[in-house]
């Protein structure tokens, strides 16, 4: 389980739909674990950029992080990759001896090209020893490779020898440790029934044996203790096609090696379940609880082609990804699968809210700043740490984009004091990056609606009421009312296929310090809102343009009026 533990990844994630905050607070984060620790640490989110912080990104350099739509562990990251299996062609021997060197009960059989012909266990290979009929001529009979038991008895060939391919035979084993008389009986008896072609003579030194072997055309004849046969016979044999084997071993122990030499392949069966390396681990412990399986083949989603095994036991307390968690800190607003993850840290500026919770206690660290990035410098200022300029330019942009230039009611003094801080060593000036950071695309002008109400989008649920505010950061409402309608539309969209109670888009004229408000959902808080209306869905807010401080306050109190 250690062994998982530490090859798990540990990310470092903001919140959906990915504002510029949540972006850089996460890079500049994994940047100061893998200096204090945590060499593994690294950056990922769980949306797509924005255009300001592409552009952001850009000018600092920096990859953006990993896109993560899901924390659940996966077989594919707990399965074992270095797995003991066998081919369909392996003899009881191979796979009984590969088995009992690696220590387990079950192993995989795979084809040349790595696909899963079945799952082989201890009690399938007692199938390939023992006869399934204890009486007549089953007990006699064995379904073999003569290529197969000659490498298993490390046998020479001749007469005929064998065939290259691994050709299966119903052959009837013939001991010869009767009298002459009675091997030839039983040689007569087979001629008459048309069988004799299909019987293996065993014997040692048996010169006699061996001509009425040959004599009577047997299929094959296994000389062993390591004696030889006569030149003549060997050539008659080659003449009438009957393979001669012959075996240090004595008879005894060539006929017991005979069926260790049979093939894995003869007791698969199809009805065997496999695992996607894409399935979340408490979805498959519920799917394979009920089966009798004990080992499960981990599949490459693409070709089908095995990737690790893993067990049933494996998932009593399965290895968790690692997760600190910035700029949020509740489970409506992280990545998919948080509640399976292992949140080891929250670094956050908003109210606490929500569900998190822990099996043990973890680092939290929660102040009213402008900005997720604020607290992410002050700890590398705390520790006498340098961000490299890349990264510093992140940070920055951060608290850019939440302070609005540090002109929201959410500003600090720590806010003004790391973003001086980061300026020096980014080396840039912050009103001229703030200029070209919100000149960067306007989406009200040029993306989709989606787009739009979803690149800043977070949900809320207060007083058992399920909310939603966007935020739009423009540079003038030029764009607005050629879009109002359909953006509205859309806001009827989520309300219905969410189950919302109330969607704001707030559209925030950041030159201006002035908020366009489009709302959707219940008529009954849309009217509680202490904005001021100016058509039926839609509020003109001067000198709101605070999300964390201004809007969702508004909406709470809101709330509450309607409940009185």
């Amino acid at each position: 389980m250690e062994s998982w533990k530490s090859e798990m990844p540990f990310f470092v994630i903001g919140h959906r739909n990915p504002d510029t905050d949540a972006i850089c607070s996460a890079i500049g984060h994994a940047a100061l674990l893998r200096l204090t620790g945590e060499p593994t640490a690294r950056a990922a989110r769980c949306g797509e950029l924005t255009p300001r912080t592409a552009w952001v990104l850009e000018e600092a350099g920096v990859e953006p992080p990993e896109l993560i739509d899901d924390v659940r562990t996966t077989a594919g990251m707990m399965c074992r990759r270095d797995v003991v299996h066998v081919a369909p062609s392996d003899t009881f021997l191979t796979a009984y001896q590969n088995m009992l060197n690696a220590g387990v009960r079950a192993v995989p059989v795979i084809d040349d090209s790595r696909h899963v012909k079945g799952i082989l266990r201890y009690l399938d290979l007692l199938e390939l020893l023992l006869p399934a009929e204890t009486k007549g001529l089953a007990v006699r009979t064995v379904l073999v490779s003569l290529k197969k038991m000659a490498d298993t008895l490390h046998a020479t060939a001749a007469g005929a020898g064998y065939p290259e391919a691994d050709v299966e035979e119903n052959l009837i084993i013939l001991v010869g440790a009767s009298s002459e008389e009675t091997v030839e009986k039983r040689l007569l008896q087979a001629r008459e029934e048309g069988s004799a072609g299909r019987f293996l003579v065993i014997c040692g030194d048996r010169p006699p044996l061996h001509r009425l072997a040959i004599d009577f055309n047997v299929r094959a004849l296994l000389i062993t203790g390591g004696y030889d046969i006569d030149p003549e016979l060997k050539k008659l044999s080659a003449e009438k096609g009957i393979c001669l084997l012959f075996a240090k071993q004595d008879t005894a122990s060539c006929t017991t090696l005979i069926r260790c030499s049979r093939m894995v392949k003869n007791v698969l069966e199809s009805g065997f379940v496999t695992v996607d390396s894409a399935e979340p681990v408490s979805t498959l412990k519920k799917r394979i609880a009920p089966s009798a399986q004990e080992l499960f083949p981990v599949l490459n989603p693409v070709d089908q082609t095995l990737l690790g095994v893993i067990s049933k036991s494996d998932m009593i307390d399965p290895p968790r990804m690692r997760l600190a968690l910035v700029d949020h800190n509740e489970y409506a607003q992280a990545v998919k699968g948080v509640e399976e993850a292992e949140v080891v840290e929250v670094i956050d500026h908003h109210r606490l809210a929500g569900n998190l919770v822990s099996r043990e206690p973890i680092r939290y660290l929660n102040e009213p700043v402008g900005s997720t990035s604020t607290l992410v410098a002050r700890k590398f200022a705390h520790r006498n740490l340098l961000p490299e300029q890349g990264v510093a330019l992140c940070l920055l942009a951060g608290i850019v984009s939440d302070t609005l230039n540090l002109t929201s009611p959410t500003t600090t003094e720590l806010d003004r004091d790391m973003l001086a801080w980061l300026a020096m060593l980014a080396g840039v000036k912050s009103a001229e990056f703030t200029r070209k950071f919100f000149a960067i695309g306007s989406l009200l002008a040029n993306g989709s609606v989606a787009e739009i109400v979803n690149s800043d989008r977070k949900e809320f649920t207060d007083e058992g009421r399920k909310i939603s505010i966007a935020q739009v950061e423009e540079l003038g409402m030029e764009a607005l009312p050629a879009r109002k309608e359909e953006l509205l539309t859309y806001l009827k969209f989520l309300v219905e296929s969410e189950k919302l109670d109330l969607i704001c888009l707030v559209i925030t004229d950041v030159t201006e310090h002035f908020s366009n408000i489009l709302t959707a959902g219940d008529e009954t808080l849309i009217q509680a809102l202490p904005y001021q209306r100016t058509e039926l869905a839609t509020f003109s807010a001067p000198g709101v343009v605070s999300r964390k401080k201004q809007i969702f306050p508004a909406i709470c109190q809101a709330l509450r009026q309607v409940r009185i």
